[in-house]
């Protein structure tokens, strides 16, 4: 798969110095990476288009590799090229090439959002190992059988607007976890925890009993 499109270097933040043409070192031959970095450094967006289009295709390659999705790399990938764009004036010449920092970058972004991800999923278990002890449809019924209609009304104007589109469409719209999951494009077990949490919150609104 291609690489993303290639983010606007100064767009990416509101402060912009001058622009100007891409270093060469000689005539006939283009820049080097480490002069065209350096170029960016000082606010040359000719430069950073420049740099896009000799490094790109690797540091997608190394998002990818990290990632196995194509989709995410493609959007961390985007978050390496603007994190190239801000901290293109602490590359060090001396450390390394300019690949290896903007690989070494790539692969530290990569990392993160694996951890991230897997942050989400450890507390979404989490949230559906302490719901067993309550299963939601128990809190359904307790909602249904107590109050009337207009009263939840009332009440889902308390939910978080996830929480309430998430019970709206397995609720109202008789739609299973698994198919509000999939309505939402989100995980299973956030859903669950949505649907669990406006349920709880909707029956404190309402006054029903635990």
């Amino acid at each position: 798969m291609e690489p993303a499109s290639r983010p606007p270097g100064p767009a990416a933040d509101p402060v912009a110095p001058g622009r100007g043409p891409v270093p060469r070192l000689l005539e006939d031959r283009p820049a080097t990476a480490e002069a065209l970095l350096a170029a960016v450094a000082a606010g040359d967006d000719t430069a950073f288009a420049a740099l896009y289009d000799a490094l790109g295709r690797s540091v997608f390659g190394t998002c990818l590799g990290v990632l196995r999705d194509p989709d995410h790399a493609a959007e961390v990938a985007q978050e390496v090229w603007v994190e190239v764009w801000r901290q293109a004036p602490r590359y060090d010449a001396g450390r390394g090439s300019a690949r290896t920092w903007a690989l070494t970058l790539a692969h530290r972004r990569a990392v993160d959002r694996v951890r991230s991800v897997q942050s989400q999923r450890d507390r979404d278990q989490r949230d559906l190992d302490l719901s067993a002890e309550r299963p939601f449809d128990v809190v359904a019924d307790e909602v249904e059988s107590a109050l009337e209609q207009t009263r939840v009304r009332d009440c889902l104007g308390t939910l978080t607007s996830t929480q309430r589109e998430a019970v709206v469409l397995a609720y109202y719209g008789s739609r299973t976890y698994r198919e509000v999951a999939d309505e939402l494009s989100a995980p299973l077990p956030t859903v669950k925890s949505r649907i669990r949490d406006g349920l709880l919150r909707l029956r404190d609104c309402l006054g029903v009993s635990a």
